[in-house]
């Protein structure tokens, strides 16, 4: 985007407030319950698109529907028409739709715990695309990390996640999924970095999260009409499918969204990514509950393992470097 296009002069975001010890274990529990959500995403998903058989785009379009309306009323008070104005705004919508729809892709096509495992590389496509499109440095252990998660998802891919309860799917294609949640990854880490500059820009928190879910609901909405989806699946859905699809709205789109700008408002960026090793954990745990997807091997069980102390260790030390 040109320098022109910008707003001047450049306003800086209000520095992150100091708490107290009980307020930032207050918080710090607020963003485990966001990383919770965000780690169930692609298990509801996938849930919604197999085994209660809604289509992709009906269901995008209704979850984002509905969450737009339930964050429209909570935040109405602090939502002001010039805030929707920005420049950046429109570009961090496209990046949304992009994000969203092959994330939503994905989970319908491989395991939930693949996608959310490769989520897990998204800080270092954000290093990455910092020092290509930046030119800023790469942060200190990179590329051990890099290699570290590498092998670690080598190992949790190396054998068949244990499906024996689970309704067959004829949809699953891995190779179709990996790359759509490798898409939905480098679309994510430009997020983050959007997410980052607009911060700088004072845009408020409030009209993005509002953007975010009316972009994806402009978007899905016509693509599901022109496809022609049966939106009549909603009226045959049971109990269980329509408890899932509340956890996927409410849960998710409303309460882990909300939490999340929350935390990261009061606890700053470098805490609250330092948990998102956890999204890997509400997948593998949420995931073997509700679609029986279970590791089966040891070494599975060791590459799981191996991800999520890399990535713990380190966003922890891009934490305490300041990075």
């Amino acid at each position: 985007m040109p320098k022109s296009a910008l707003p001047q002069p450049v306003k800086t975001a209000p520095a992150t407030p100091t708490l107290t010890d009980r307020q930032t274990l207050a918080w710090t529990s607020v963003a485990l319950i966001a990383h919770t959500g965000w780690g169930a995403y692609p298990v509801l998903a996938r849930y919604l698109q197999t085994s209660s058989q809604l289509p992709t785009m009906s269901l995008l379009a209704l979850g984002n529907l509905v969450g737009l309306v339930v964050i429209t009323l909570l935040l109405w008070p602090r939502l002001h028409r010039h805030s929707f104005r920005h420049p950046l705004l429109g570009l961090f919508a496209a990046i949304v739709v992009v994000r969203g729809v092959t994330n939503f892709l994905a989970a319908r096509y491989t395991l939930s715990i693949y996608v959310q495992l490769i989520t897990q590389m998204t800080p270092f496509l954000v290093a990455l695309l910092s020092l290509t499109l930046l030119r800023e440095r790469l942060p200190r252990y990179t590329g051990r990390a890099i290699t570290l998660c590498l092998a670690g998802a080598v190992l949790m891919m190396s054998g068949n996640i244990d499906l024996t309860d689970a309704l067959p799917d004829p949809n699953r294609r891995d190779w179709l999924g990996i790359t759509l949640s490798l898409v939905s990854s480098l679309a994510l880490a430009l997020y983050m970095l959007l997410v980052r500059h607009s911060a700088r820009r004072a845009v408020p928190g409030e009209a993005m999260n509002v953007v975010q879910l009316l972009a994806l609901f402009s978007f899905s909405l016509p693509v599901s009409l022109a496809l022609g989806e049966d939106w009549g699946r909603y009226l045959t859905l049971e109990t269980t499918d329509w408890l899932v699809f509340i956890a996927f709205v409410l849960g998710v789109l409303v309460i882990s969204n909300l939490g999340q700008i929350g935390a990261l408002r009061r606890l700053g960026a470098p805490l609250v990514s330092s948990l998102l090793a956890w999204r890997l954990v509400g997948a593998l745990l949420i995931g073997a509950l509700l679609l029986d997807e279970r590791l089966t091997s040891v070494w599975q069980v060791v590459g799981a393992g191996l991800v999520l102390m890399t990535i713990t260790w380190y966003l922890w030390q891009q934490q305490k470097r300041g990075a």
